[in-house]
């Protein structure tokens, strides 16, 4: 075949252009720091990065939804601590109003404690977290128990008793929320009731016996259904510790597959530069003068 000054001009031309090529590669690689800047530079890294990527997002939403449920959680947490030392506060009064030797003085200042604590029980059952109810199941824009200050017994028969679940990792929901049928149910408000009325009216401390019977079911339950928040708790931690494991596994393996080796492309492109600048010498001077470069 015969080889022509043309086709030697081409051929240099077309080497060199694709030594540009391999330089701008690894200068982009050096620059981001990664194996690729677009989908055709490597489909496969690419396809596997969308992968990975979809994966670390997923584990990163997970997280904050464990954190969503933590709040809830916490908050309840609080919740059933202030009703237990309220209804703690309680026992202690309706002992003391059961000692004949208190006047009626003293059953009244107990009774106007009572009224106040029992206030607070209903504020307690009303929390709100960034204006949401967190003692009304699903139903999280409205109280759950309603009540006129100026007496009366609180109303928690419209209570939402659904469970408010929140994805913690793929395919796994957790209970935010507590049964607040439990804790603050029509029941309690009838026994905190009765105690202020009783202890308005002057009731004697048999009469008052039954009523701290039931302060004392109320505190079971309250006890129960704290172990069982408790529990779920732990199971959270359990599930947030995996998701930490698998977020740094995933991380690792979407750095393994587009993160350049800055080392490697460093040598890359020192041999490549060298390798360019041979060409370039060496197309000089295979390229033959011209009829101008002996007229001179």
């Amino acid at each position: 075949m015969r080889i022509t000054q043309g086709m030697l001009a081409a051929n240099s031309l077309r080497h060199i252009s694709q030594s540009y090529e391999r330089l701008e590669t690894y200068h982009n690689q050096l620059a981001t720091g990664n194996k690729i800047t677009r989908p055709s530079d490597d489909p496969v890294v690419a396809m596997k990065g969308m992968y990975y990527r979809t994966s670390s997002t997923e584990i990163e939403q997970h997280q904050r939804n464990i954190s969503e449920v933590h709040l809830w959680m916490e908050n309840s947490e609080a919740g059933l601590d202030q009703v237990n030392s309220l209804l703690q506060r309680m026992r202690e009064l309706v002992v003391q109003a059961k000692n004949d030797t208190n006047n009626p003085e003293n059953r009244q200042a107990i009774a106007k404690e009572i009224e106040q604590l029992k206030q607070d029980l209903v504020q307690t059952a009303n929390t709100q977290v960034a204006g949401r109810y967190i003692f009304n199941g699903t139903e999280i824009d409205r109280a759950p128990v309603s009540y006129d200050e100026d007496g009366g017994t609180p109303d928690s028969l419209g209570m939402n008793t659904n469970e408010f679940r929140i994805e913690v990792s793929k395919g796994i929901t957790m209970q935010a929320n507590i049964d607040s049928s439990t804790v603050f149910s029509q029941d309690l408000f009838d026994t905190v009731s009765n105690l202020h009325e009783q202890l308005e009216d002057g009731e004697s401390s048999e009469q008052l016996d039954g009523l701290l019977q039931e302060l004392d079911d109320h505190l079971s339950n309250l006890s129960a259904e704290r172990s069982e928040l408790g529990a779920r708790a732990n199971r959270l931690e359990l599930i947030e510790s995996r998701l930490a494991t698998q977020e740094v596994i995933a991380k690792r393996v979407l750095s393994d597959n587009e993160d350049a080796d800055i080392e490697r492309v460093i040598t890359d492109l020192t041999t490549q530069e060298s390798v360019h600048r041979a060409a370039l010498s060496v197309g000089a001077k295979i390229i033959q003068p011209t009829l101008m470069d002996f007229l001179r």
